[in-house]
Order: C-alpha cells, then sequence, then structure tokens
C-alpha cells in the first residue's frame, strides 16, 4: 500500500512540475526588408488642376441680320479665315452700291471742279477774271475733293459692313456647337454669340498652391535643401480622375507675384502638348510638380505602406527582433515608391512582406535574397527631361 501511495505522489508531482513549464516560444517570422537610407530624391508636389485652351475666341455678329446658312460642321477644326456663318448680305449690297454711285457723282464733281481752276488759271494772270472768281473756283474744287474722300471712307465702311455678313474663324482651332440658327436674327448692337473656337494644342493647365509651401519652397531652394536643374524648369505629370497618366510631361511657364486675397494662394501655369486632343477643356486633374531633388530625402516601396482612415503606416524591426507599427507622413507616390515626409530615420528596417501575418510584438526574421536586396534598394534619382 506504501508503495502504491509512492507511485501515485510521484505522479502528482511529475504533472505539477509540467504545468510549470513556460510555453515554447513562436517560431521568427520570415520577412523581407529594406534598409532606411536618405538620398537625393526628386521635390514632388502633388495640386489639382484645370485644363484650359491656349486661345479662345467667342464669335460674335458685327453686322444687324438674318442668319440665312451655317457654313461648318459644330466641334471640328476650322483654320482662320474660314467662313462660318452667311448674314442676308442684300440690305448691306444695297446700301455699298448706293454709296459708290455717291462716289461717283462726288469724282464727276471734283473733275469738273478741277477743269474750271484750270481755266481760270491763265485769266486770272491776264486779269480778265477777278482773284475772287479765282480763289471762288479754288475752294469749290479742295470742298470737291474733300468730299471725295469722305465718301471713300464711307464706301470702305460699307465694303466692311458687306464683308461682315459672311462671318470667319478669327482663330484656328476647334469649334464649338453653334449658338444661333439658320433664321435668326443676330445684332451688331448686342454683339449676338454665334460659336466659340478653343485653340487646344497646346493646352494650359492652371493650378493654385498656397502661399505658405511657396515661401518654404523658396526658403529650402535658398538653404540648399532642394536643388533645381540647370535650367531651372519645373516638369508637371499629370493624372485623369480615372487613376491612369498623362502620356507627355509638361512644364509651368508662368508663375504669379502675387497672392490670392481670397484664397490665399499664388497661380502657376503649365503648358502641356496635346497632338491627340486627349486633354479637354475645363477637364479636372491631378498634377504632379517636380521642383528639383530634395538632399536627404527617404522613401520606401509601396508595398511596404499600408493606408488607412488615419493615414499611412508601416512595420518596422526593432531592437529585440519585433514587429513594431510606425505611422509616417507620406509625400508623393513616384515610379511604385512613396517619399516619406516624416516617421522614418537612416538606418531602420522596413518590412515589404508578409504583412497580413505581422501583429506589434511578434518575432521576425530578416530573410533578404540577393536579388531582393538589389530590387529593395532606393533607386538613384535620374535626370528628368527637364533637365537636359
Amino acid at each position: 500500500m506504501k508503495r502504491i501511495c509512492t507511485g501515485i505522489a510521484a505522479c502528482l508531482l511529475a504533472v505539477a512540475c509540467s504545468g510549470e513549464q513556460a510555453p515554447p516560444a513562436p517560431q521568427p517570422i520570415p520577412v523581407q526588408t529594406v534598409t532606411i537610407a536618405s538620398q537625393s530624391i526628386p521635390n514632388v508636389i502633388e495640386l489639382p488642376g484645370r485644363v484650359e485652351p491656349v486661345r479662345q475666341a467667342e464669335v460674335r455678329a458685327r453686322v444687324t441680320g438674318i442668319v440665312q446658312k451655317r457654313l461648318y460642321t459644330e466641334g471640328t477644326n476650322v483654320a482662320q479665315g474660314q467662313p462660318l456663318f452667311l448674314i442676308d448680305p442684300r440690305e448691306l449690297r444695297a446700301s455699298y452700291a448706293q454709296t459708290k454711285a455717291a462716289l461717283d457723282r462726288a469724282q464727276a464733281t471734283q473733275s469738273n471742279a478741277r477743269a474750271v481752276v484750270e481755266r481760270y488759271k491763265p485769266l486770272v494772270a491776264e486779269n480778265a477774271i477777278s482773284s475772287q472768281e479765282y480763289d471762288a473756283a479754288l475752294a469749290t474744287a479742295r470742298e470737291a475733293e474733300a468730299n471725295v474722300a469722305q465718301i471713300r471712307a464711307q464706301l470702305e465702311a460699307a465694303t466692311l459692313q458687306l464683308n461682315y455678313t459672311t462671318v470667319r474663324a478669327p482663330i484656328a482651332g476647334r469649334a464649338g456647337r453653334a449658338e444661333i440658327t439658320e433664321g435668326a436674327l443676330v445684332s451688331q448692337t448686342e454683339g449676338t454669340l454665334m460659336t466659340r473656337i478653343e485653340q487646344t494644342a497646346p493646352v494650359y493647365v492652371n493650378f493654385a498652391q498656397s502661399a505658405s509651401q511657396v515661401l518654404a519652397i523658396r526658403r529650402a531652394i535658398s538653404a540648399g535643401e532642394v536643388v533645381l536643374d540647370a535650367n531651372d524648369r519645373v516638369e508637371v505629370r499629370l493624372t485623369f480622375t480615372d487613376g491612369s497618366e498623362y502620356p507627355i510631361p509638361g512644364y509651368i511657364n508662368f508663375l504669379a507675384f502675387s497672392v490670392d486675397e481670397e484664397t490665399g494662394t499664388v497661380g502657376l501655369r503649365a503648358e502641356f502638348p496635346n497632338p491627340t486632343g486627349l486633354l479637354l477643356p475645363g477637364e479636372f486633374v491631378r498634377a504632379k510638380l517636380f521642383v528639383g531633388e530634395l538632399k536627404e530625402g527617404i522613401t520606401v516601396p509601396q508595398r511596404a505602406v499600408t493606408l488607412s482612415e488615419q493615414g499611412g503606416s508601416v512595420f518596422v524591426i526593432d531592437a529585440k527582433g519585433l514587429v513594431a507599427p510606425r505611422p509616417v507622413k507620406l509625400g508623393s507616390l513616384v515610379d511604385g515608391r512613396w517619399i516619406v515626409e516624416s516617421g522614418l530615420k537612416a538606418g531602420e528596417l522596413v518590412i515589404t512582406s508578409n504583412l497580413q501575418k505581422l501583429r506589434p510584438g511578434v518575432p521576425v526574421k530578416a530573410v533578404n535574397g540577393a536579388a531582393e536586396a538589389k530590387r529593395s534598394t532606393p533607386p538613384k534619382p535620374t535626370q528628368r527631361s527637364g533637365a537636359r
């Protein structure tokens, strides 16, 4: 009996001892990492913009009359001087003919007055007529010349008015829809709008940057933190509302030297080639302005960043080999890498794989291969086309 009790006690002691043993430590999760290093990176600013035509003209009536015909196809490109509308010319043609007849009559009177002066000239030298008669004939001739000049000017005005009955394109570009139809009465006094023409090759894109950000950029340039290219040109790339990118870069060609009092912003404008007409006037776009390069910039691969309503965050490996979440302030996404404005420093290890399996405090192990290490190295900044 004593031997049985001793066996039972030994079993209980063994069970108690096994219950006090700590659970086995979790195995480190293998992950890929990148080592943060500061280097020169593009200084990118994202702004909303709006496309505008380089030139825009409103085609308005310059004479009063009835529109007889539309001579162009709506929505097509027209050449400068191309006929667009025909206004009934009959009334102005009659006015032209009347003025032309008045000019012919005035020229006949002028010829007769000149002939009288020529006849009187030898007679006054012989005292056959008085000087007063000669002076009167000379004044009549000069009056006839002035009358001819006046009516000739009226004829030129009548010619212009008659030519205005054919409404022509003031500039080359794409003509919009007609604002009037055949049979409509247009007025010279009111300047009736007939259509619009827009030049869309190239186009402008207008932006507005806050005055404080413009001041910060100027200070960074003065301090040497931002370095502009040799040509001091600022390249701009566009993104459409569906996320696709416009393939041709543009350049800033205007910067306002005053601040809008209502919005506190400074106006900027970029010019873009538009050979295929992909950029439409009035369209809203997102723009990335490449304002030189940051000398001490930090980037991380896009796959390493988790986005939420609170912003961006990454997982780093702390000194104990554990996962630590790190909120970061993100700039622009350029060539598959996020520009990090704050939250990371050089030398830290950022995890780029197995993000779904990670939790704060979980042990991990970096298992970077040679190919992965090469792929994870931040690319050196390339010379942009604006610097050529």
